[in-house]
């Protein structure tokens, strides 16, 4: 088995890579503190579905197949995870947000054409 990084390892980066981007507050501590636990699950969970050799599916009492357990919640964590780092600025989509844009003034935005 991989060593997998700790909840404490993967919000220290979390709060790294959001200072890097300039985002990072105290106030959003908990919600990254939130966000370490879904991802460090999500390790946990995807480790293990590698372990178990990636099975899929498993099979009804009818013998009718049906997805695994452990894909639904890989399934439910990723789109968490997802929700979660748009919060907290740490992907493509989020940082193209209009909220963004917004904080460069007319007047900066003039100067710097300037330029």
């Amino acid at each position: 088995m991989t060593k997998l990084p700790s909840k404490e390892t993967i919000k220290r980066k979390t709060i790294s890579d959001m200072k890097e981007l300039g985002v990072h507050k105290p106030q959003y501590n908990r919600l990254i503190d939130i966000y370490a636990e879904l991802v460090f699950q999500y390790n946990r969970l995807n480790e293990q579905f590698k372990d178990e050799g990636y099975e899929y599916e498993s099979y009804t009492a009818a013998g009718g197949a049906k997805k695994s357990p452990i894909v639904a919640s890989l399934e439910s964590l990723r789109k968490d995870i997802l929700a979660y780092s748009d919060r907290l600025c740490l992907n493509p989509k989020s940082s193209d947000s209009p909220i963004e844009k917004k904080k460069t003034s007319s007047l900066a935005s003039v100067l710097s054409s300037l330029k």
